[in-house]
Formats: structure tokens, sequence, C-alpha cells
């Protein structure tokens, strides 16, 4: 299985330098040089990366064999990818991976079904589950503790405690 660990954006420079939409919480080991990349579509990679660098906020990228302006506008939209066997274990029990939660059943308290966590979204506060629901309208769901007590991830499930008006 593989996971999203960012997006190619535009080009930076003339020297084959892109821009990357980050999508991993470990950038420092994901983008590091020396590091493969699995890519989609795939006939663009695997990628190995020469060198990372910033420019502001933005993580910036050139990968080998990309030395100019138009072969790094080729990559433009490419999503950057990882096996799931190369991330590290998660040190807390309480931690999980986004290609853990999604797929899961979301069942409240009494066992009633709630949906399926489709998506998760990473707000500023905590994460947020995206779960749609059996009718296939959705609701947002924050990844705390309070609201989601249980994650079972042998029984394919977690359980959520809404509060008045969600799930409503």
């Amino acid at each position: 299985m593989r996971v999203v660990v960012g997006r190619i954006g535009r080009p930076h420079g003339i020297k084959g330098d892109v821009t990357v939409e980050v999508r991993t919480d470990d950038p420092g080991a994901r983008f590091a040089p020396g590091s493969v990349l699995l890519t989609d579509p795939a006939a663009v990679g695997p990628l190995r990366v020469e060198s990372t660098g910033r420019s502001g906020q933005i993580t910036l990228l050139r990968f080998a064999g990309i030395e100019d302006r138009d072969a790094a506008e080729a990559l433009r939209g490419t999503v950057l990818q990882i096996d799931t066997d190369e991330l590290p274990q998660r040190a807390d029990a309480d931690e999980f991976y986004d290609h853990e939660l999604i797929g899961l059943a979301a069942v409240d308290t009494a066992g009633r079904d709630l949906g399926r966590v489709t998506d998760v979204l990473h707000a500023p506060a905590a994460p947020v589950l995206h779960v749609t629901r059996p009718d296939g309208s959705e609701e947002l769901v924050p990844f705390v503790k309070a609201i989601v007590p249980v994650v079972d991830l042998a029984a394919g499930r977690l359980t959520i405690d809404p509060p008045d008006g969600m799930f409503a």
C-alpha cells in the first residue's frame, strides 16, 4: 500500500527546482537528499531527491535528472508517494496514520452505524475525520479523544460519542 507525502507544484527558477505541497508530518525524512519517491502517474518516476530547500514557507525539491524549467514543468501535478512499509512504527498507541483510519466503520457508543471514514483533514487545532453517512451525506468529526474515544483497527471501526447536533 502507498501513502501520499506530497504533490509537485510549479517550477521554481530555471535549474529544475519544483515547489511541493507537503502532505507528510515528517518532510525532513521523506524529502531528504537521496530519498526515492514513487509517483502517480507511475511513468514519471520513481524520482530521487537531489536537494531540498525553502523559499519562505514553500518547500522546494530538485530531483536527479530534472535539470531545467521545462523538465520541472512536466512534473507539475505529480503525486509523490512512499510504501507504507517505509513508515516508522508508531510510538504512541493513540496515534494513527491517515491510511489506517480511512475506510474504518464509524459507530456511536450504542453501536449504531454512523458511516465510514473517507478522509482525514489536517486542521490547525486537530485532525478532522470526514465521515460519509449511510445516506451519502457527510459529517466532519474532530479527531479528539473526547469525541472519538475508541479506535479499533483490528475490528475495522472507531467509536464516536457525538456532541449534540452532530449526526442529528
